[in-house]
């Protein structure tokens, strides 16, 4: 079971700072005016802001992880009128010659005419294979090392009042495998892509939404259709077609509360490797299980989450109870009771940006199979 500690060190020192250090030198140099600027979220409300702070993580297969992590948050044209605007960059390394970078894109332009949506990461990186199915162990699982490239861009434009289409692409490469089978258990069966794959999706897919603020919805509705497709020797090994379903609904309960729920669907039919399977778990979804934990071609999956952003007693300090259930199965009608999969927890959230209503996120999932812990900037969805 892998278990990521994602420890904002920054935070710490922020706070430790802000109630601790009160050198007259440290107060008048660039470090304190940066630290003060964070903690106290001096930019003006229509002013970008480019946040850099160092991040520290530990998971079993990786020992100690170090890196850094950039956020920028804008407004189109500096006018909050437009929707805020998130580009996000994490980069690290381990003692075991691992590394890894991440962007993650929500950028919308003047007007809501174009929206740019994606991710995009490149690491070496180990991932924990239980095999294919809706019921498989979790005792044992086999380690695949391999250098792994995700690119996945939206490019989507307005056709009307928050209703937006356009192309999509998907590219995904996995190199150099090493297939490590469990030393105690059974080997795996090596999977279709178990060698190694590179696979170029394009596709289309149309998008409502009307949030404001994609890192914290505290009212409003993202909903999103979209099929991709491969065709083997076009930049691909295989071929197989990905349709993506996802709604995702936000309701205030008074001025600082939020009951917010999300439904995702994905299906995948053809000639599919299995890094490119519908995956159950992670960071957003199914919190608690590792994302992989079971996957199959076929995906349905739910969670609510009632947030708390902030408590009435301090005004950084909130709270959020969340729940979420789901299933693979490897055809459309092959979903059964017996495989639903259930997750929950809690978390505490601390206003980052009063300004601009950004928390970041420190989360425990519970499964029946133990806990993941996760902090993130903004919400999980």
């Amino acid at each position: 079971m892998l278990n990521r500690y994602i420890l904002y060190t920054y935070f710490i020192v922020l706070l430790f700072c802000n109630n601790s250090i009160n050198a007259q030198s440290l107060k008048n140099g660039w470090v304190w005016r940066y630290i003060n600027s964070v903690l106290h979220d001096t930019t003006a409300a229509e002013q970008s802001t480019l946040t850099i702070y160092p991040t520290f993580a530990s998971a079993p297969e990786t020992g100690v992880e170090l890196g850094a992590s950039i956020l920028k948050l804008s407004y189109a044209k500096g006018d909050t009128l437009n929707r805020l605007s998130e580009l996000q960059a994490f980069t690290f390394f381990t003692f075991k010659g691992q590394y890894g970078l991440v962007l993650d894109n929500a950028v919308y332009g003047d007007q809501d005419e174009w929206f740019f949506l994606g991710e995009t990461k490149i690491q070496q990186f180990p991932l924990s294979y239980y095999g294919i199915g809706p019921a498989t162990g979790a005792d044992h699982p086999a380690r695949v090392d391999a250098f792994q490239v995700l690119f996945k861009q939206r490019v989507l434009r307005k056709i009307r009042n928050n209703l937006f289409a356009g192309p999509e692409v998907d590219y995904q490469l996995l190199s150099g495998v090493k297939f490590e089978q469990p030393a105690n258990a059974s080997p795996y069966p090596i999977p279709t892509g178990g060698e190694g794959t590179k696979n170029l999706g394009i596709g289309a897919g149309m998008v409502y939404d009307n949030r404001h603020n994609v890192l914290n919805v505290r009212e409003g509705l993202f909903g999103e259709l979209a099929y991709l497709k491969t065709f083997r020797g076009f930049l691909s090994d295989h071929s197989f077609g990905t349709v993506n379903m996802e709604v995702r609904s936000f309701h205030p309960l008074g001025k600082n509360k939020v009951l917010a729920w999300q439904l995702r669907g994905q299906f995948v039919h053809g000639d599919v490797p299995f890094n490119q399977l519908a995956l159950l778990g992670g960071d957003r979804l199914m919190r608690g299980y590792y994302l992989g934990r079971y996957r199959d071609r076929n995906l349905l999956a739910a969670q609510a989450e009632y947030r708390i952003l902030p408590f009435a007693f301090s005004k950084r300090l909130g709270a959020a109870a969340f729940a979420s259930a789901g299933a693979v199965s490897p055809t459309w009608s092959g979903f059964q009771a017996r495989h639903l999969r259930v997750a929950g927890g809690m978390g505490i959230r601390y206003l980052l940006f009063p300004k601009k209503d950004i928390y970041l996120r420190f989360d425990v999932g519970f499964t029946k199979e133990g806990a993941n812990f996760y902090i993130f900037n903004g919400e999980a969805f």
